[in-house]
């Protein structure tokens, strides 16, 4: 259902009781992401898919990953939520972190998948936020179609070739759901260039943090690590036969982290 916002509506769905969950996809994702971890988390929590802005059918326009996030602080308030386990993948990632270091008294766990904390290094960032603007440009110069065959060729998704035919046809359907102009405004203002640096922010995190990433992911294994050490109350979980998208490569695995970490969490909490 829509949840209005100021001017923005985000599409949001609600699944099963219990102790929240809330989920935020990668760019180019919707609420389907999500869809097969949801039903392994079913039995014991309540699930809360959201679609941010630039994807999906959430009909939002923010200008940073700040605004983003204060607009998902107002919609956790009109929900009535006070306290909730948080995930979220690469971009929804970067975003569930953002989050937790805006708002940490909502954020009970933090859960991030293939995510960043930013680009510390000043050159380095400027050209991110240019290779962004061009990406963003090249978007909306040609049809989503061509967008996304140029998308999929990233190395980050190599390791998605050796998926089943179907599984890569239910990806390819979920990323021709979007529109270009949604995903144009999405990198230019929630991208890992224009995103704020969070490194030097890290070890004021106090909730528990699970940073999971894929052992093929060679670029965010070692970012993961670096996490860890900044991150005083985390742990790394390095998912063999995995790359970049673990919830899709290693469906079963996965599921398994995130139940078993929110689940010791939530006994904890009851003690």
């Amino acid at each position: 259902m829509y949840y209005k916002v100021n001017d923005n509506s985000y599409w949001v769905e609600t699944y099963g009781n219990g102790e929240p969950v809330i989920m935020l996809h990668g760019f180019t994702g919707s609420v389907q992401t999500w869809y097969s971890i949801k039903d392994m988390l079913l039995e014991n929590y309540q699930v809360i898919l959201i679609e941010l802005p630039g994807h999906g059918r959430t009909e939002a326009v923010v200008d940073s990953m700040k605004a983003c996030c204060h607009d998902l602080a107002v919609l956790f308030k009109q929900m009535n939520l006070s306290e909730f386990h948080l995930l979220g993948y690469s971009m929804g990632g970067r975003t569930a972190l953002a989050f937790t270091i805006y708002y940490p008294h909502f954020v009970k766990t933090l859960l991030l998948e293939s995510a960043t904390a930013g680009i510390e290094d000043k050159t380095t960032k400027k050209d991110r936020v240019l290779h962004d603007h061009n990406l963003a440009s090249y978007i909306l110069r040609n049809s989503l179609e061509d967008f996304i065959n140029k998308w999929e060729k990233t190395p980050l998704f190599a390791t998605q070739l050796q998926l089943p035919t179907n599984v890569k046809a239910k990806i390819r359907k979920e990323r021709l759901m979007q529109t270009k102009e949604g995903l144009a405004s999405s990198l230019q203002t929630m991208g890992t260039g224009s995103m704020p640096s969070f490194w030097e922010t890290l070890p004021q995190i106090i909730c528990e943090v699970c940073i999971i990433v894929g052992a093929d992911d060679k670029k965010f294994v070692q970012i993961g690590k670096r996490m860890k050490q900044m991150l005083v109350n985390s742990e790394l979980r390095i998912v063999q036969n995995s790359g970049h998208a673990i919830h899709v490569e290693q469906t079963e695995i996965f599921g398994t982290i995130v139940n078993e970490f929110i689940s010791r969490r939530r006994t904890s909490h009851v003690n």
